[in-house]
């Protein structure tokens, strides 16, 4: 990973030069419970200005080479300019972005992604809090020079969006559900800030006992690669219970 991230610097320095304002780490990589087999690396690039899509290209082509040695999930990363993130802007532009579930549009058509690939992302307001609160400067100017406080509505609604279908996604998608769930109902009674890790262990103390069993299977697939066979009816009840606390607290 450290080597990884020392050429991720590296090149997005020679490919930006001096539109590079940083570059952030985020994600579990700095929330303590990073898996090479279950989390992405998650990265944010801020800029002075928007990329033309020559050099949008030569930074795409690098992070696509730089994505052979990253961990199973591959890089996630962003670039973003700097004028959005403060004061913050809500959904948040962004100028560029890449992870894994794009790699084939890039390589069947490169010039139509770079030209495409832009717009506006809600997720960036959880990645903003997190880098606010507990991420890392991997290079360029401090986190609080470049960021301004996310409002805790944006912030809510960034994390909400991400269970919102969770009573049907929940049989596909269960270890990550079921504690991302948490994570949103200890932000939205106590204004936690979580990890996945945390959102469950923080469930186990909050959440009825009848659903620890799911959580606990949830947090051994996510820590230890534990083959689960997870009980879907439970699974359904959990994400049918948490969505209703949630909505309650709105």
């Amino acid at each position: 990973m450290e080597t990884l991230l020392r050429r991720f610097v590296a090149q997005s320095k020679t490919i930006l030069r001096e539109n590079l304002v940083g570059i952030y780490l985020h994600g579990s990589a700095v929330m303590g419970c990073f898996n090479p087999s279950k989390s992405d690396t998650d990265l944010l690039v801020v800029v002075n200005d928007p990329i033309p899509e020559a050099v949008k290209k030569a930074y795409m082509d690098m992070v696509v080479e730089l994505n052979t040695y990253a961990p199973a999930k591959g890089i996630e990363m962003s670039i973003v300019t700097r004028d959005v993130c403060c004061p913050f802007l809500y959904p948040t532009p962004f100028d560029l972005h890449f992870s894994v579930a794009h790699m084939n549009w890039y390589r069947n058509d490169p010039e139509d992604y770079v030209r495409k690939m832009k717009g506006t992302d809600i997720d960036l307001a959880a990645h903003f809090t997190i880098i606010a609160k507990r991420g890392k400067c991997l290079y360029g100017m401090p986190v609080k020079e470049v960021f301004a406080d996310v409002p805790q509505q944006y912030y809510m609604d960034s994390i909400y969006n991400d269970v919102a279908d969770a009573a049907e996604d929940i049989v596909e998608n269960t270890m990550y559900l079921t504690l991302n769930l948490p994570r949103v109902l200890a932000y939205q009674k106590e204004g936690l800030v979580l990890s996945k890790k945390e959102g469950g262990l923080w469930a186990l103390q909050n959440i009825p006992g009848e659903f620890h069993s799911l959580i606990r299977d949830a947090l051994g697939e996510y820590e230890h690669d534990l083959e689960i066979g997870y009980d879907m009816d439970l699974a359904r009840r959990y994400a049918q219970y948490m969505l209703r606390q949630i909505r309650h607290g709105e």
